[in-house]
């Protein structure tokens, strides 16, 4: 029998970076976006005299901006996980 080779690429670890990198940039993506939105909601208000709306920040502008970030983080890392599958198993 042939012994396993340890140096060859391993497709079993492939889905998990993948989705480790995309949970990872979708969460850090959705901080960000709810900590501007929410600094951009409380100028607003501040600048119209009316109470803040911070449910806005998180509906309308941090997660579709965090779940649009994802989707593209997903695409790219499983882009860039296959061309590097595939260039070390040449």
């Amino acid at each position: 029998m042939k012994k396993a080779d340890a140096g060859g690429p391993r497709w079993i670890g492939i889905p998990v970076r993948i989705f480790a990198m995309t949970f990872l940039f979708t969460l850090l993506s959705f901080a960000i976006a709810l900590l501007l939105s929410i600094m951009g909601t409380v100028i607003y208000s501040q600048m119209k005299h009316i109470a803040p709306d911070l449910a806005f920040a998180y509906r309308h502008i941090a997660f579709p901006f965090a779940i649009t970030v994802g989707a593209i983080v997903l695409v790219l890392s499983l882009g860039m996980e296959i061309r590097n599958y595939r260039q070390r198993a040449n």
